[in-house]
């Protein structure tokens, strides 16, 4: 069967600073350097998409934009500390969000049945995406490291279906936290 490879994962950052950083991971002695920047860029057109919601039903970006600019925000697993700890901040200001015209929609690879159990065990008011094939996921170049999981990311879409910024913070929760609120306080 042989020796499992050995994994080790550290920080790093350029001379350039935080922006330009990323994770170094490190399989069997081979380094493997990830990102923090994301391949899909500000300015860009959005990927529409078509995934269901916490309720089985199917809805896409072009229904979602219907309502309002949108805060659409990626994040690995439902009921993990990160990302319970990311749904509740996000919680704690949706009322700020509404008040300016801004929505919110999670997106994971859990079931529906999971996002309504997280949903209504944290009370949650919006809606969350389940994206079990993770396509979604890697049209928005959120995938994890190898494949695994799924990188924390949040964007902010217009309605004319334009990502307006963005942020990839991956362990740093807290960014997503203050990109949502610089996106509420640059809103009229």
């Amino acid at each position: 069967m042989g020796t499992p490879p050995f994994i080790s994962c550290q920080i790093f950052s350029s001379s350039a600073g935080a922006v330009s950083g990323g994770v170094s991971v490190i399989v069997s002695g081979i380094v493997y350097r990830i990102s923090r920047e994301l391949m899909i860029k500000t300015q860009s057109r959005a990927p529409d998409f078509v995934l269901q919601d916490d309720q089985g039903q199917e809805t896409s970006l072009r229904a979602l934009l219907l309502d309002g600019p949108l805060i659409l925000y990626f994040y690995p697993a439902d009921f993990t500390p990160g990302c319970t700890k990311e749904a509740c901040a996000i919680r704690g200001i949706h009322e700020d969000l509404l008040a300016v015209g801004l929505q919110v929609v999670g997106v994971s690879p859990q079931d529906p049945q999971s996002h309504t159990r997280f949903r209504e065990h944290h009370n949650l008011p919006f809606t969350l995406l389940s994206d079990p094939d993770k396509v979604v996921i890697k049209l928005y170049d959120v995938d994890g490291p190898f494949g695994v999981g799924v990188r924390r990311a949040t964007f902010l879409i217009g309605q004319d279906q334009q990502i307006h910024d963005a942020v990839l913070a991956d362990i740093f929760i807290d960014r997503h936290a203050e990109f949502i609120a610089k996106a509420i306080a640059s809103r009229p």
